[in-house]
């Protein structure tokens, strides 16, 4: 049920139940003359992710949900005039990004060729919030901003894609008014927790590097789980604090949504997550998050966040090859799986089994 106050916006338009809820369109990726390759992140990840799982055949053009840009309108829910304002500005943009070039760059360039990709992910987390709820599940290929926050930008996060996919659920959707966000990129995830701060309907768990960017003390002060990890952490130590704390969070507050941080920075050999998982533990850490939400009946949105090697495609690939193999997502030919899911979502927490 759509509420009266809330703006016109074309990100929750009704999808063809024929399409998966996978969310993406070649405007997320990012070329400029090259100086994207000046920043470590692969900014052409989100096509190769596509490209791998249309040669697994889990995906076709015409089965995936075509992401729209969030308009300024739709921005404003979360974002403040002052801080869009202040992304009119090449230095600022150049500072949020980490590339240094593009403060030489007109404005109108940057918008076009860095801003847009960056807006059009924000629309796809938004539009996947929806589709989870309708499908029990829903993966934006691209998003997780989670350095972010309503007037303040950093570490290539320009607009708080996780806060306005939650607060458009909480305005719009009748029924959503809990989420619970488990961030498990290698970074502390400021943007969302500063967002959140002080509002009880946000339960957030954050898994994370403590020695690196952005140890922001402030922030921390959101997190109702935290799971600081030493440098070069690996899997067995790793995994088993993902399934005891996701288990632990999901336990003591039941969520309408989870929004699912799933960064791939974590990977051994990754410049700034400073960790030292295996494809494979990345591979174990979805599965373990999605069954965690599918026994309970809970929708999940997964976006995919930070990752800094140009291998890190591949496995957000086989990851969600492996939780349609699960079972853990539906394909076009078996409907039951959503029905399932949100059948089950719509139990009452007594009857859910853990």
């Amino acid at each position: 049920m759509m509420c009266n106050r809330s703006h016109g916006t074309q990100l929750y338009l009704e999808v063809p139940s024929s399409c998966l809820p996978i969310v993406y369109s070649p405007v997320y990726n990012i070329t400029f003359m090259g100086l994207e390759k000046l920043h470590p992140f692969d900014s052409g990840k989100w096509g190769k992710v596509i490209h791998f799982l249309k040669e697994e055949k889990l995906i076709s053009d015409g089965s995936i949900v075509e992401a729209r840009e969030a308009t300024e309108e739709d921005l404003l829910v979360v974002h403040t005039k002052r801080y869009l304002n202040r992304l009119k500005w090449s230095l600022v943009v150049a500072t949020i990004t980490e590339i240094p070039p593009l403060l030489c760059l007109p404005n109108f360039l940057v918008q076009r060729r860095v801003l847009r990709p960056l807006r059009t992910q924000t629309g796809g987390t938004i539009m996947a919030g929806k589709l989870a709820v309708d499908r029990g599940w829903a993966i934006n290929v691209g998003g997780g901003f989670h350095h972010c926050s309503s007037d303040k930008g950093g570490g290539f996060c320009a607009y708080a894609d996780i806060t306005l996919a939650i607060k458009f659920l909480f305005e719009r959707v009748e029924g959503i008014s809990r989420a619970t966000i488990i961030d498990l990129d290698a970074h502390q995830g400021n943007g969302h927790e500063r967002d959140f701060l002080d509002d009880r309907r946000v339960f957030i768990m954050d898994v994370y590097n403590r020695y690196i960017y952005p140890g922001d003390g402030y922030a921390k002060r959101a997190i109702k789980r935290k799971v600081e990890l030493d440098w070069g952490t690996e899997d067995d130590e790793y995994l088993q604090k993902v399934e005891l704390h996701s288990e632990g969070a999901l336990n003591e507050v039941r969520p309408d949504i989870i929004v699912y941080n799933a960064g791939t920075d974590i990977l051994d050999g990754d410049p700034l997550g400073g960790l030292a998982i295996s494809p494979q533990g990345i591979i174990k850490r979805d599965e373990i998050v999605f069954r965690a939400a599918r026994r309970r009946g809970i929708p999940i949105l997964m976006v995919t966040s930070g990752g800094y090697q140009k291998k890190t495609a591949r496995i957000i690939a086989d990851s969600i090859i492996n939780l349609r193999r699960q079972g853990l997502i539906g394909g076009n030919e078996d409907g039951e799986v959503a029905e399932d899911w949100i059948l089950g979502s719509r139990a009452s927490p007594g009857t859910v089994g853990h």
